[in-house]
């Protein structure tokens, strides 16, 4: 504290308003002159905070390079990308395929949260307000999700399927995909619901999770590169760079999280 005591923040930004101090402010030297807080007091109590974030993230980073699956679904997004690349299928296609996938994960996740048998609901709050670990609590946030979640695939749905520009590829194909996705992620379930039964995951993680997919499509679509013939390549690259970093971010964040949940007795 008396090293902070003794900074002298003419000429730097406030840790709290951003106001840069000058040698004209009349304000006692530990007190900014704009937001009237102890710039020690501050970057003492925010200190903790930042040394969390860093912790995090270096956990992040440690556990992203030991990772193996990680690696692995790098390499199959890889793959789907050129796949799709080499059969010359539009952008508009690749997103539609990868909606049905963002919808079977926003269907177990759905499932997840209603077999919750423990939970945590540590930094989560309804309207506000913190909420108890009770079973309307829990339906109350699967309810939500549902409602929440399914809004935005509907209208995601609308524009790929009803947009401009060309016809889409036989529905079959799509039939295919939701089959694979379904039984992939159906296994993904089931080992999720052991774990889950066995730890104490965070009710607020689980529902959040799922968006991390949203952004890249939803990029895609209010940019216009999904109906755009003339920028399919840069649309092309920059989702599947977009899809790749949300999904390993997901998978790293997602394990990195529950399995500190699942160790918490």
């Amino acid at each position: 504290m008396a090293d902070a005591l003794a900074i002298d923040w003419t000429g730097k930004p406030c840790p709290k308003c951003g106001y840069v101090r000058t040698p004209l402010d009349a304000n006692p030297a530990w007190q900014c002159p704009h937001c009237q807080i102890a710039y020690a007091k501050f970057a003492a109590a925010t200190a903790p905070l930042r040394e969390q974030l860093a912790a995090h993230g270096r956990a992040l980073a440690g556990r992203a390079g030991s990772d193996h699956s990680l690696l692995g679904l790098v390499v199959a997004n890889a793959v789907a990308l050129a796949i799709a690349w080499y059969t010359h299928m539009t952008l508009r296609e690749l997103l539609l395929v990868y909606w049905i996938q963002s919808v079977v994960i926003g269907v177990t996740s759905f499932i997840r949260i209603l077999k919750l048998h423990r939970f945590s609901t540590e930094d989560f709050k309804i309207n506000d307000r913190p909420v108890d670990e009770s079973p309307a609590t829990k339906a109350q946030v699967a309810g939500f999700f549902a409602l929440h979640y399914g809004f935005f695939h509907f209208v995601y749905l609308m524009f790929l399927a009803f947009g401009p520009r060309h016809a889409l590829g036989p529905l079959g194909s799509y039939a295919l995909c939701a089959i694979a996705f379904a039984v992939t992620h159906g296994v993904s379930l089931w080992h999720n619901l052991e774990d889950d039964a066995t730890g104490r995951p965070n009710i607020g993680t689980l529902m959040f999770l799922p968006y991390a997919r949203i952004v890249p499509m939803h990029l895609m679509i209010i940019t216009g590169l999904a109906f755009s013939a003339g920028a399919h390549t840069l649309g092309f690259l920059l989702f599947g760079a977009l899809k790749t970093v949300a999904d390993g971010m997901m998978h790293v964040v997602e394990h990195h999280v529950f399995q500190r949940a699942e160790a918490t007795p």
